[in-house]
């Protein structure tokens, strides 16, 4: 690897000179690790900038791959999860393919990973098979779109990337106990009574569309 560091001018300055001598005499791990304390440091600093942030974590992995590349098919905290950068790629990934088809093997190759240690990581950072996750991801937009639009569910279950109003109709059955077109009614008249109580006592909390994970509040 290639060092230089140049002045305004175009030359190298003496303190430039120094440090590309001093890090041309350590050794990998040496000079790898500092790089990755200031890629931490840089994580910790940005707060708005998403993509940014995925970017650096991303790069902080790879240095660490090239350290150790016996740690980094695991995650960071040594339990085999999904590293912080690759649940960016893929929650980004998810959310903004909803509407089609997502693959398995789309979300592997986002993080180079086989297809069996991707599931596995993936199952044990989000407590769920790809598949189940991409289907709770589908239910919660449905419930929103429920809730805040006048759309037609057969509309919002091609919006949400089911194949028609009888896919949504069963997975929605199937995490609530209750029909989309039940679910909607009820929580609509739900939020209005809650909102008639907070304008006489105050505003209130808004009801969370998930009551517990992988499930839509009824």
């Amino acid at each position: 690897m290639t060092l230089s560091c140049t002045c305004p001018a175009g030359n190298p300055t003496k303190e430039g000179m120094g440090a590309i001598l001093e890090l041309s005499t350590r050794g990998p791990r040496e000079w790898v690790q500092p790089v990755i304390a200031l890629l931490d440091a840089a994580v910790g600093e940005l707060h708005g900038d998403h993509s940014a942030k995925g970017t650096i974590l991303q790069a902080a992995s790879l240095l660490r791959e090239q350290i150790d590349p016996q740690a980094s098919s695991a995650a960071a905290d040594g339990h085999g999860r999904l590293l912080a950068w690759q649940v960016h790629k893929v929650r980004e990934y998810v959310d903004s393919h909803i509407a089609g088809p997502i693959r398995v093997a789309d979300l592997c190759a986002l993080i180079q990973r086989s297809e069996s240690h991707f599931s596995r990581a993936f199952k044990r950072t989000f407590g769920a098979s790809p598949h189940a996750f991409v289907i709770q991801r589908r239910l919660e937009l449905a419930g929103q779109y429920m809730l805040q639009t006048e759309a037609p569910l057969s509309d919002i279950a091609l919006r949400c990337g089911f194949t028609d109003q009888a896919h949504l109709c069963n997975h929605f059955r199937q995490a609530t106990g209750e029909t989309p077109a039940a679910w909607r009614r009820a929580r609509r008249t739900q939020d209005l009574r809650s909102s008639a109580s907070s304008s006489s006592e105050g505003m209130g909390d808004e009801p969370s569309l998930i009551d517990r994970p992988g499930r839509l509040a009824a």
